[in-house]
């Protein structure tokens, strides 16, 4: 009976390395260090987003006059995060979407309050 074999390898080491003295080297090699924590980085996450984000559209939307989609892009990005943590994601993902959330975030309120 006939096997078939694979020699290609989708591992994320075979790509090309960032060089580390850049700031997305130093971001990479920070990420590739927290991989044993991940499900500490998860929980950060949720916790952070929780308590400092989820608040944040209500606060817009009914002082700043902020338009409601402020609470889907809000609630989008919680549930990212907990769908890609709960789903397996890997530690990069992980940090990459709380990365783009605590962002995002910041550019609302910076938009909408000043």
């Amino acid at each position: 009976m006939a096997t078939i074999t694979a020699n290609t390898r989708w591992d994320a080491k075979d790509a090309a390395p960032v060089p580390a003295h850049t700031l997305l080297g130093k971001w990479n090699l920070f990420m590739e260090s927290q991989e044993k924590w991940i499900t500490l980085w998860f929980l950060v996450s949720l916790v952070f987003q929780g308590v400092f984000f989820l608040p944040v559209p209500a606060v817009l939307i009914y002082y700043a006059a902020a338009p409601v989609p402020v609470l889907a892009i809000t609630l989008t990005l919680f549930f990212a995060n907990i769908i890609a943590g709960m789903g397996g994601a890997g530690i990069k993902t992980l940090l990459w979407l709380f990365a783009l959330s605590i962002a995002i975030h910041l550019l609302m309120i910076l938009f909408f309050i000043l």
